[in-house]
């Protein structure tokens, strides 16, 4: 397969050509890696309307995910979120979003900037990166709704790596005329495992290119699905414009160019039996009386609460091993694999929980009931704020979302009363303060 963005840039830096455009370093710097990172010139095309190689790009893009279209972000899945939202309210009366209450706060963002309100599925009781609801839970939920939401909005693989019934759920939603909205931010690698095999596409969905696949970091594809409820293609550029840079990255671009050339060699068998290699080592872990929990095939998910130990401890003990993780907090360990891990990595993890000895269990955090919605997030968004301590916050109305820092998912929502049992577990997760309204 073609990988046009990639060549030209090369051709371009190889030329000698004086660089009298953006951007000021000239192609020269300590990094080595300037003289990829160009402009819109003459042959590079324009990320915003193209017509040239960037459009030849994500058509072979498209073509590899088997979707009626691809566009390429360089501002990540958080750029993408927003984007489907703006696509999905602007093809409905509602101003209503059926959400997962795992949503990364680019959802709540987007909501708040666009005059969305989002409808929370899951009440609590669960862990704070996840949400995982059954395709029973949505048919029913739409359901129950007087009138039909805009979207519905979910999100997996969730953080801990908890896989939702995406083909069902796209299904059910088709049924009731509602477009389905992924954050699949995490789950790249299984669009190009599954590509052309799911029997039914959600309508729009989002995957980090860089958190699982070897793009830079920023690379996301926004993915229209083959047989969405509308045509979410025709303005779907325009969309990723309104909440994105008018100077796209080229070394971002070119690394997803890069990647159409390697999914095309071959890159599914070998992300195949990479992830054998990671079952065969979750399998090993499990063995020696580490709580490894269910979770996506390239990521390995510890519950070490059930183990008497939190992740910050566990993560102490990776780095002792020269390993660092991906998340921790005080229940969950996470570290996330892809092919580019080699023998060592296996061998330095094996190490690290070599001499594990399992403490008596505990009982995991989980997430209390949202608190009273008394604004609307745009309300709460624009309205005047001051910074309080956690301490102080219970009963005030939250101006932001209050976030552990990844994941971004939040304890507490903007236009949400904080409750007593909110402020709690913040202070829990390491947040000391947060904005209010005043």
């Amino acid at each position: 397969m073609t990988t046009p963005i990639l060549d030209f840039v090369r051709s371009y830096a190889a030329s000698g050509v004086s660089r009298l455009h953006m951007p000021g370093h000239k192609g020269r710097g300590a990094l080595g890696c300037e003289q990829y990172d160009i402009t819109e010139i003459a042959g590079a095309d324009d990320l915003s309307c193209p017509e040239g190689i960037i459009q030849e790009s994500e058509h072979n893009a498209g073509k590899i995910f088997a979707t009626r279209a691809t566009f390429y972000s360089t501002g990540g899945s958080s750029q993408c979120v927003k984007a489907m939202l703006l696509l999905a309210s602007r093809r409905s009366a509602s101003r209503v979003v059926l959400a997962a209450r795992n949503a990364h706060r680019s959802f709540i963002h987007g909501c708040a900037l666009l005059g969305l309100e989002p409808r929370w599925l899951g009440r609590g009781g669960a862990p704070l990166p996840s949400c995982r609801l059954s395709a029973e839970d949505i048919a029913s939920a739409v359901d129950g709704m007087a009138e039909k939401p805009c979207a519905v909005y979910i999100t997996s693989p969730d953080y801990l790596g908890g896989m939702a019934e995406t083909a069902i759920i796209a299904q059910i939603t088709r049924e009731r005329g509602v477009p389905l909205l992924l954050d699949g931010a995490h789950g790249a690698y299984l669009d190009v495992l599954s590509a052309g095999h799911n029997s039914c596409q959600p309508d729009l969905w989002c995957a980090s290119a860089h958190k699982t696949l070897g793009v830079l970091t920023g690379g996301a594809y926004l993915h229209v699905g083959r047989n969405a409820l509308s045509d979410y293609e025709n303005d779907a550029k325009e969309a990723l414009g309104v909440f994105g840079s008018s100077s796209p990255s080229y070394l971002v671009m070119a690394s997803l160019d890069a990647a159409n050339g390697q999914f095309s060699d071959g890159f599914a068998d070998s992300l195949n039996f990479f992830t054998g290699k990671v079952e065969d080592l979750k399998r090993r872990l499990s063995g020696s009386g580490v709580p490894v929990a269910e979770s996506d095939p390239l990521r390995i998910t510890i519950a070490a609460h059930k183990a008497g130990y939190s992740g910050y401890e566990l993560a102490a003990r990776l780095r002792e091993h020269g390993c660092e993780c991906e998340f921790a907090d005080p229940d969950w360990l996470v570290m996330m694999l892809t092919p580019e891990n080699d023998k060592r990595d296996f061998e330095r993890i094996s190490a690290a929980f070599a001499d594990f000895l399992p403490r008596a269990p505990r009982q995991a955090l989980t997430v209390p009931p949202p608190g009273e919605a008394v604004m609307t997030p745009r309300e709460s968004l624009l309205a005047a704020r001051e910074i309080v301590p956690v301490s102080e916050a219970a009963g005030r109305v939250m101006a932001s979302a209050a976030v552990t820092c990844p994941p971004a998912v939040p304890i507490a929502v903007m236009g949400e009363r904080i409750t007593s049992e909110q402020a709690e577990l913040m202070l829990k997760y390491g947040i000391t303060s947060v904005e209010v309204v005043i």
